[in-house]
């Protein structure tokens, strides 16, 4: 069976057979150029010498594991698509998902891959087998999510109470940092559109309070992120304790 790395999949793979990945001297992020050097290579074929592809990395491949074979380069690295043809292995240090990668846009070029993930993958499928999953985990428990306004918990949030419904109450921690009236936005969609149980925590002092001062933005991070989960543990306690029985799963994030 072929196999398949893109961008932190190929430097595993790399890595694992032999290969090696180090720090770039500089981070590749946004379009960039992508050149060929082996058009008879599966990935390639039929395609322009030169392709725009969508970067997103900082580490790159410095050495190629044994039998390995560059057949792409940027102007950053000299292993970009590489292949072991005998095993079927391929890596891409790009992304050829995204539509910022023009070739990649128009699906029919890239048939020559015969990838099963553009052939059968679609986002109702993912929905579907992801509710699945939730109600067979869950049954018939209780759920208590961390609900922060973001990309993450906010799907989250969607996809559970596609699954369980009234199974489900999420804790929204407002941390001040939000765009204008975002909060607002999160308890209308959530709250009384969706008609999720909602409990709402307005802890946008705490946050501010805790982080004036700081400058530095990995401690600004992990500020943010422990303060977070203190105040969804203490709202979350405080709800456990008067509507849920012992067996409720938390799921902070």
């Amino acid at each position: 069976m072929p196999v398949l790395g893109i961008c932190y999949g190929v430097q595993l793979f790399a890595q694992f057979l032999g290969g090696k990945v180090e720090k770039g001297t500089k981070r590749e992020y946004g379009k960039g150029a992508l050149t060929v050097k082996d058009a008879s290579c599966a990935l390639f074929r039929n395609l322009p010498e030169t392709l725009q592809v969508w970067n997103s990395h900082g580490d790159k491949l410095t050495k190629l594991p044994r039998d390995f074979k560059p057949v792409a380069v940027t102007e950053n690295s000299e292993y970009a698509a590489i292949e072991n043809r005998a095993r079927k292995f391929f890596g891409l240090q790009f992304h050829p998902e995204v539509v910022h990668t023009r070739a990649a846009g128009n699906h029919r070029q890239f048939r020559p891959w015969r990838l099963w993930l553009w052939q059968n993958w679609t986002m109702r499928n993912y929905v579907e087998r992801a509710v699945e999953e939730i109600r067979t985990r869950v049954g018939t428990e209780k759920v208590i999510l961390g609900l922060s306004g973001g990309v993450d918990s906010s799907v989250a949030a969607a996809l559970l109470h596609k699954a369980i419904g009234g199974q489900l109450t999420c804790i929204f921690v407002n941390n001040g940092l939000l765009r204008g009236r975002e909060a607002e936005v999160v308890r209308e969609v959530f709250g009384r559109h969706f008609k999720i149980k909602l409990q709402y925590e307005d802890a946008a002092k705490l946050f501010l309070k805790r982080l004036k001062g700081v400058t530095e933005p990995e401690r600004k991070r992990k500020i943010i992120g422990r303060t977070f989960i203190e105040v969804f543990q203490n709202a979350a306690g405080g709800r456990a304790r008067r509507n849920f029985s012992r067996r409720e799963r938390f799921i902070p994030t």
